[in-house]
């Protein structure tokens, strides 16, 4: 049997572009995530309604009160506050979050807050291209400060960037055109070190405006096991965690990077620009707790470097966020797990490891804000889904959190993804990880009708019995 503690925050999750639809309503901007998602329309959904949260508000967050939801953690669209990202505030869009955090706090859910979730305003992309440029920073900072002093006496937990680990790993999203791997990673390495400087400065503008105010980062966390006992693989898997999560959090957490991950950045000749006055800001970072997303374990093993691939050179095989890094790791398969349908393979165990990593590194408190199975859910003919594997899946993740509790983790909360069917990053509508079912596919919108999935029920008794029935 689990056990949680009395005050153990249960919830789900989402994100803007993922859900709202409505992509240029009342006032609404053009983000990265719609320009990308339009220029690949012909294998992607239709982007422009996505769930349609827009226009269910009052239904969805229903739905998640009769679920029994105490917190939902969604993000704010920078281009529904700013549609520029630098210019005019939007009040229409300050209107709507305000509707969506009221009904929330009506049936007593706390709104957990996202500033950035994958989607810059395409105008800065434009102006600046994007992170690169340190305006962009201050853009941010801005928009930031407009929805802490709008929304912070609501609103108690924020999260300032949704991860920046893999995030920075995806040209797409950063906009990173370049086509030689050196021009690209050094671009990415000043990049990253804006979204830095961003996350520090909106944590002490966090700290400034809302006193009881609680933010930090959510990673996209790694548990990556050595291909064999070889010490050589060994120190690959460490270092594969290492340069894909662990150098984030210790950025944000003492404000500086490490001497490895300064030698990686020194190796390849990419260390970023940093001005004067950069050490007293990063200082400002660090966080009030740690959330993470976590889905899958990896594996590695040792790939030496040598005269064509140097030391610190990426190569990325077969997807768009895993590499090799000469001189540290090689990415493989695990044939001891099996995987999704969509290759991800399924490791309740390496949730365990994760959480009593960071917690013994970072003694913050921890939470979970996405975590969760995408697959292709069928409607049966009569109106129902049936999605046993989600929740066979999903209980025994919980049961891994119960596990590190006992281990002694501060575990406060556990918001899976997703409360409702959403688009999937490539699968479109394909790929479902909802509670709730959208009565939509990729191309169709058809009447986009909700209905709680088996897993919903489920999800609904595991809260009402605080996790002791699995």
């Amino acid at each position: 049997m689990a056990e949680f503690p009395k005050d153990f925050l249960w919830g789900a999750s989402s994100s803007a572009f993922q859900i709202e639809g409505a992509w240029d309503e009342d006032g609404k901007g053009m983000s990265v995530a719609d320009f990308n998602s339009f220029k690949r329309s012909d294998r992607q959904a239709d982007t422009k309604t996505a769930s349609d949260f827009y226009h269910h508000v009052e239904e969805d967050i229903a739905l998640m009160a009769q679920l029994g939801m105490q917190i939902y953690r969604f993000s704010i669209a920078w281009t529904r506050i700013i549609p520029d990202g630098d210019g005019e505030v939007n009040e229409k869009g300050i209107a709507f979050y305000d509707r969506v955090i009221n009904e929330l706090l009506k049936y007593n859910i706390q709104p957990f807050v996202t500033l950035y979730h994958f989607d810059l305003p395409y105008a800065l992309a434009q102006k600046y291209n994007g992170w690169e440029d340190r305006r962009c920073v201050y853009a941010f900072e801005r928009y930031a400060k407009v929805c802490f002093e709008h929304y912070g006496d609501r609103v108690k937990y924020w999260q300032v960037i949704n991860e920046q680990n893999l995030m920075i790993r995806v040209d797409e999203r950063m906009n990173i055109t370049e086509a030689d791997p050196y021009t690209a990673d050094r671009q990415r390495a000043q990049m990253d070190y804006h979204m830095f400087l961003a996350h520090a400065l909106a944590v002490k503008a966090c700290h400034e405006i809302i006193p009881d105010g609680k933010i930090g980062p959510a990673v996209s966390s790694t548990c990556t096991y050595p291909l064999t006992n070889k010490p050589e693989d060994v120190w690959a898997a460490r270092m594969n965690d290492y340069y894909k999560t662990v150098y984030c959090l210790d950025m944000h957490y003492y404000g500086k990077y490490s001497g490895l991950y300064m030698r990686y950045l020194e190796e390849r000749n990419i260390v970023p620009h940093m001005e004067a006055g950069d050490e007293e800001i990063l200082q400002y970072g660090r966080p009030d707790y740690i959330a993470l997303n976590y889905y899958r374990t990896l594996c590695a093993s040792y790939l030496p470097a040598d005269e064509e691939h140097p030391a610190g050179m990426r190569v990325y095989r077969g997807n768009e966020v895993d590499f090799d890094q000469y001189g540290t790791c090689r990415d493989e398969k695990n044939v001891n797990l099996q995987a999704s349908e969509y290759g991800a393979q399924i490791d309740p165990m390496g949730l365990r490891i994760v959480l009593n990593d960071y917690y013994s590194r970072y003694h913050l408190p921890l939470l979970i804000t996405e975590n969760g199975l995408g697959m292709a859910d069928t409607l049966t003919e009569d109106g129902k889904i049936h999605d046993d594997y989600r929740i066979d899946y999903l209980s025994q993740h919980i049961q891994a959190c119960a596990d590190a509790i006992k281990d002694g983790v501060e575990l406060v909360g556990y918001s899976p993804w997703s409360f409702e069917d959403l688009l999937s990053s490539h699968q479109g509508f394909r790929k479902r990880y909802g509670f709730v079912y959208i009565n939509r596919e990729d191309m169709d919108c058809r009447d986009l009708r909700r209905i709680p999935k088996d897993s919903y029920y489920w999800y609904q008794n595991v809260i009402r019995t605080n996790g002791k029935e699995l």
